[in-house]
């Protein structure tokens, strides 16, 4: 893959920064149908969502995957680790530059956090939303249970999985994680449920049966909030299931398409 500077989307097969955001591209382009956003979580990149990416891509959807500001490859956009509505804000122009359209927002952890901030505050932009082991579990504010469960699904992932997040975490650094983990534990604990409730595109919550960092009660929560919800919980996976499950995670999301 060659990677182009340039500030507009990247051209099939390459990466560029668009609006700032780093963003990869897969699948045919110009989109004749909604394109599917993947939002990655917390102190990670888009990374370990390419073979997910790859899967949608091969059924024919033109999908995007963007470095969240402050995160990775977009680290040096914003100063600061960025609350829920500066990321949205943020999301809203890189969308506008990539000329992206009606979408659909696939997230991932805490990046399920800005997915219904977007879709509750620009319903327009998104017309439906999947929800991948939504966190944090507003059920468990104590910081110490949330990171407790997160070092418990780690056994549980892939190797594979658990270096590309390892090495996001040290370009992220320590002090941008901690910052991003404030801002998404206060989001949790005050808008979160609310703006689940606003959302009036249809989601789609994607459980690991094996999930320790999204338990099935919070898990079933989150998909009964929401005027349209519904829950799919994958046997045989954890936290990260679209990059344990891919291929089934792709035929779950097309289903719901």
């Amino acid at each position: 893959m060659r990677r182009s500077t340039v500030a507009h989307r990247p051209r099939d097969g390459e990466a560029a920064r668009v609006a700032g955001l780093y963003t990869r591209r897969f699948g045919p382009w110009p989109p004749t149908e909604p394109v599917v956003v993947l939002l990655h979580g917390l102190g990670l990149s888009g990374r370990y969502f390419y073979p997910l990416a790859r899967e949608l891509a091969a059924v024919g959807r033109s999908v995007l995957v963007p470095d969240l500001p402050g995160s990775a490859r977009s680290r040096a956009v914003v100063r600061r680790a960025p609350d829920t509505e500066t990321t949205v804000r943020a999301l809203l122009r890189w969308h506008a530059a990539a000329e992206a359209g009606p979408c659909v927002v696939v997230a991932n952890s805490v990046g399920c956090q800005v997915a219904v901030a977007l879709a509750a505050e620009r319903a327009p932009r998104v017309q439906r939303l999947v929800l991948v082991g939504p966190a944090l579990d507003a059920t468990a504010p104590s910081a110490g249970r949330q990171l407790l469960r997160l070092l418990l699904d780690a056994p549980k992932e892939p190797l594979a999985l658990l270096a590309l997040v390892a090495l996001d975490y040290l370009v992220t650094g320590a002090a941008r994680f901690a910052g991003a983990f404030r801002q998404a534990r206060r989001d949790a604990l005050g808008p979160f449920t609310a703006r689940l409730r606003a959302v009036r595109v249809p989601v789609l919550v994607v459980r690991g049966a094996g999930d320790s960092v999204a338990p099935a009660p919070w898990a079933e929560r989150v998909a009964a909030e929401p005027s349209d919800g519904r829950l799919a919980v994958v046997p045989a996976s954890a936290h990260a299931v679209h990059f344990s499950r891919p291929g089934l995670t792709a035929r779950l999301i097309m289903d719901f398409l």
